[in-house]
């Protein structure tokens, strides 16, 4: 019965995508809204909804009895977030491509916060997702330093922390974090808009990247060149790497389970954000969200009844 229910989740959060999608789509298409105003809406997302969204997650109930797990959580992301960057960047190092660097990125970084988060509170409940927003906050750190460095071009250290440091979302990482740890409270007047801002991240990305498909034919987008060999690596060459480093460190309990079901997922909606904003193949950054996120349906109820079988 869990398993099916596992099953319907995650078909349910995909077929939500795909509506977000087409609702972007269609809005083009009856030309609602020109395709020029993507940039605004990437913007935006960069801007406002993503660091609201971020310091969101940090509102919740301090609870010192899960402290040393959430701490594990940490680690274990950092662990694997690392060790799919590190595959990455070596199974790509002899490529010469200009799309390389967003490429990576669709490699390196899920879709976790949308497509894991439901599966994690269907599973683990609320204390699964406090060790996601563990994942999360390394993830966001990692993101608007090496991600967002290796996508802009600005591969100077000194050119990466300067925009890095005026970066909003790693502003509203460590916002996030001081009200948590320091147990702050946050009036609802204030927390109540700041959680509806954050809840456009996913809408607007997926809105923004049907706009790109609007601009572009499906089936063009499957014939994209590498397209594949990114889908290959995002949601099936990382995920059996890190279950199989988890299994040969004999890593087990709930922290593991909902990090390895985190970093399963299909490729993050702000890749095609990304391609927009430093101008590399839009259609191909469209085709890897896209695309992965209906493989999703798949390989994560498979990789959710692998992991409560062999790490649980």
């Amino acid at each position: 019965m869990k398993k099916m229910e596992l099953a319907w989740i995650t078909v349910k959060q995909v077929a939500v995508l795909f509506c977000l999608i087409f609702t972007g789509y269609v809005c083009v298409r009856v030309k609602a809204v020109k395709p020029e105003g993507k940039k605004a809406f990437s913007d935006l997302l960069l801007y406002l909804v993503v660091p609201a969204m971020v310091i969101h997650s940090y509102l919740i109930d301090f609870d010192p009895k899960i402290l040393p797990n959430l701490l594990l959580s940490f680690g274990l992301s950092v662990c694997l977030i690392g060790a799919g960057l590190l595959l990455v960047m070596a199974l790509t190092w002899k490529k010469k491509d200009k799309n390389l660097p967003i490429m990576r990125f669709a490699c390196i970084f899920s879709n976790a916060a949308y497509m894991g988060f439901p599966l994690i509170q269907a599973l683990f409940g609320s204390e699964g997702l406090i060790y996601a927003s563990a994942y999360v906050t390394v993830f966001n750190l990692l993101l608007w330093t090496f991600g967002y460095g290796m996508v802009s071009g600005k591969v100077k250290a000194a050119e990466v922390i300067r925009s890095v440091c005026r970066t909003p979302v790693l502003i509203s990482v460590l916002i996030g974090l001081i009200l948590y740890l320091g147990r702050i409270p946050v009036p609802d007047l204030i927390a109540q808009p700041i959680g509806l801002i954050g809840n456009m991240n996913t809408p607007l990305s997926m809105i923004i990247t049907g706009m790109i498909i609007a601009e572009n034919d499906l089936k063009k987008l499957l014939c994209r060149k590498n397209l594949f060999g990114v889908l290959i690596v995002r949601m099936l060459v990382i995920p059996v790497v890190c279950f199989g480093l988890f299994a040969l460190l004999g890593v087990q309990g709930m922290a593991a389970e909902v990090v390895l079901l985190l970093e399963a997922c299909p490729c993050a909606a702000i890749t095609s954000v990304f391609a927009v904003q430093f101008h590399y193949d839009e259609g191909l950054a469209a085709g890897t969200v896209v695309f992965s996120t209906f493989v999703s349906i798949l390989t994560l109820p498979l990789c959710a009844m692998l992991i409560s079988m062999w790490l649980g």
